[in-house]
């Protein structure tokens, strides 16, 4: 009987000595959190909650025991299951902010490359209309001195084109060859400005005979012109010279007289077709560049 109590004192104490381990370790438990509350207010994390306290030291029982319960591994791992759920619902949150500053950020991108080849886009419409003013206004200028220069001149009359038409001694009619220069030269002012149409007879004989043979003679020239080819009255100017010598083409020899008749054709023009050509173009051209 004393030989059986004394295995089962033995027995009994090494039983016990888990759960006074066990209750000890929850002592610690409980005064550990208040102690990491109290660290918290110094100590700022992610989520605005204290650090986990180290596992307390629950001796060698404590850690190889392998009859702890249940109910103490969910109270020691519960707090790491919080902190793990809200790290992920930190990062989730994070995630989303981070996701929209990003498209706000592309947005307000997008809108400036927008504003800025908007920009450009002007930029370029107001080089081009620069340009355009700038053409016009060169263009305005030279006609202008066009326009001044036609002006200076504009009584200033050049020979152009010259016919002779040759009369035999008493003839004043216009014979086939001398309709035919005249028709020459009337095709060449059709449709012009700026011209006029010098007509001169010479007759051979003296006096006033002369004078008004010379000026029947000129006269057939100026009725052919305008009846046949419609030229304005007001572009001849016609003239009896009679027997008026004509000048020689040898200046130092004499003035020599014509025997029979002659009347000459002058077509003498100034700048004004030049002027009107002129025109015509920079018209033109500034029609087919403005904007549809």
């Amino acid at each position: 009987m004393n030989h059986r109590l004394v295995i089962a004192l033995p027995l009994a104490a090494l039983l016990a000595l888990p759960a006074v381990a066990q209750s000890t370790s929850s002592s610690q438990d409980q005064s550990q959190p208040a102690a990491a509350q109290t660290q918290s207010s110094d100590t700022g994390n992610a989520t605005g909650k204290a650090p986990l306290a180290a596992p307390s030291r629950e001796g060698f029982w404590g850690r190889v025991n392998p009859f702890a319960r249940k109910r103490y591994v969910q109270r020691q791992t519960e707090p790491i299951r919080d902190r793990v759920n809200e790290l992920d619902e930190l990062t989730n949150n994070n995630s989303k902010a981070i996701k929209d500053t990003d498209q706000r950020a592309q947005a307000g991108i997008k809108l400036a490359s927008d504003k800025a080849n908007e920009a450009d886009q002007h930029a370029i419409d107001a080089g081009n209309k620069a340009t355009m003013a700038q053409n016009s206004a060169q263009q305005v200028t030279t006609r202008v001195q066009t326009v001044e220069t036609v002006v200076s001149n504009i009584d200033q009359y050049k020979a152009s084109n010259q016919t002779e038409i040759r009369f035999r001694p008493g003839q004043t009619m216009l014979s086939k060859n001398a309709k035919d220069a005249l028709d020459q030269m009337a095709d060449g002012v059709k449709g012009q400005r700026g011209y006029i149409i010098e007509v001169q007879g010479f007759s051979s004989g003296k006096g006033q005979a002369a004078i008004t043979t010379s000026q029947k003679m000129a006269e057939s020239v100026v009725r052919y012109l305008v009846l046949n080819h419609e030229i304005p009255v007001y572009r001849i100017y016609l003239v009896g010279m009679g027997n008026a010598p004509l000048p020689s083409s040898d200046e130092t020899a004499k003035t020599k007289r014509i025997s029979g008749g002659r009347v000459e054709i002058s077509l003498l023009k100034n700048d004004l077709e030049q002027l009107s050509s002129n025109s015509a173009a920079p018209m033109s051209t500034d029609t087919q560049q403005q904007p549809k």
